[in-house]
């Protein structure tokens, strides 16, 4: 390695996991995720109420037991595969590169990743949370967590945040280069269904700067028909959350072969009595038994690692959903977990941050 040319950290941050899943471990993850105020975005008092009096009591015995049902023999599949990716990226970026692992929430911790980086003088940080739509209780919230450790620093070096990559070609590719196998079982799935995880309809209209949501419209069916302004993607819902899982699935259909009329996009994951953005995955599975669909081939690529959200509440809850109410065939296209194509995903988002003093190191690694 040239010790004289700049060397880059490169942060990869994805959500969290429990330390193991002992009900008291599951119940520190959900204190530290929910108290965040990008996640529960309601004032401190009644937030640390409902969580350290509520939620957290109740419901960390009944996650402890789903998370030990999606506990490997590696531990968390979210850990397992970061730290995956984190090795496979290191090798193909090369030592100009310092690649790190943290978690939002718990460990490893963002604070400890960022005191690595540091030690080894890096010149700059690439920050690349592990969500590929942008929503404030995700990336947001990552970035946020960054900049309040780094603005402590004496020295701060140059910081790059990837937003979102929904519409990369090569996360679209990856994505597509997993699910491809489904596609040529026989007999054909009858529907595919596009499962996003859900957020509340609030955060979707407090960060709506250019006031274009019509999140109020999905909930009158006789104005679905008009203008949708998920249809498409502009500037007034570039960083919308909806809008973006809604450009991921036109692409991935696109990219699939899938006719429009053939999949649906839908929500899940729902948190407390207030509305989150619709249609709801559960709701949407009923219909389409209901209209006769007996296969289905689920997709959920708001997830780049295999986990509870995935293996288990559509894998596997869905699936009951879906064979209780006269469905057949439901199959779950895995995520990208360490999938070579992911990789190359994440080197392209390295290097479009990479600056122009190391402009020749690049072309080769690209070359």
């Amino acid at each position: 390695m040239n010790t004289t040319s700049p060397r880059i950290g490169v942060l990869l941050v994805n959500l969290g996991t429990p330390d193991s899943y002992r009900t008291s471990d599951v119940r520190k993850y959900l204190r530290e995720f929910l108290m965040d105020k990008r996640v529960i975005d309601i004032p401190f008092i009644p937030r640390w109420l409902l969580v350290n009096l509520i939620i957290a009591p109740f419901r960390a015995p009944k996650s402890a037991k789903v998370y030990k049902k999606v506990w490997t023999k590696h531990g968390s599949p979210l850990k397992y595969y970061g730290y995956r990716i984190k090795e496979m990226l290191q090798g193909s970026l090369g030592n100009n590169f310092i690649v790190e692992l943290a978690m939002r929430y718990q460990s490893p911790s963002i604070k400890e990743a960022l005191q690595t980086l540091r030690k080894k003088q890096i010149h700059k940080i690439i920050v690349i949370p592990l969500f590929p739509q942008y929503a404030s209780a995700t990336t947001g919230s990552v970035h946020q967590k960054v900049m309040d450790i780094v603005r402590k620093w004496q020295i701060i070096p140059e910081i790059s945040f990837v937003q979102s990559f929904f519409d990369h070609p090569q996360f679209i590719e990856a994505f597509a280069n997993v699910a491809q196998k489904y596609l040529q079982e026989r007999p054909p799935y009858d529907h595919f269904i596009f499962s996003y995880h859900g957020l509340p309809e609030r955060q979707i209209r407090k960060g709506d700067d250019t006031k274009t949501c019509l999140v109020e419209a999905q909930k009158n069916p006789e104005k679905r028909n008009e203008a949708n302004c998920c249809a498409t993607i502009h500037n007034g819902n570039r960083t919308c959350y909806r809008a973006q899982c809604f450009a991921t699935t036109r692409l991935l259909a696109k990219r699939l072969g899938i006719a429009e009329t053939d999949y649906t996009v839908a929500f899940q994951s729902r948190l407390g009595n207030d509305p989150w953005i619709r249609p709801y995955t559960d709701e949407i599975i009923k219909q389409l038994v209901k209209q006769g669909k007996k296969r289905i081939l689920a997709f959920s690529p708001s997830f780049v690692a295999d986990c509870l959200e995935t293996t288990i509440e559509i894998g596997e809850e869905y699936k009951e959903v879906f064979e209780k109410h006269g469905g057949e065939h439901w199959q779950l296209v895995e995520s990208l977990n360490d999938n070579a194509l992911w990789i190359e995903t994440l080197k392209s988002l390295v290097l479009q941050n990479v600056p122009v003093a190391t402009s020749s190191y690049v072309a080769n690694l690209i070359a």
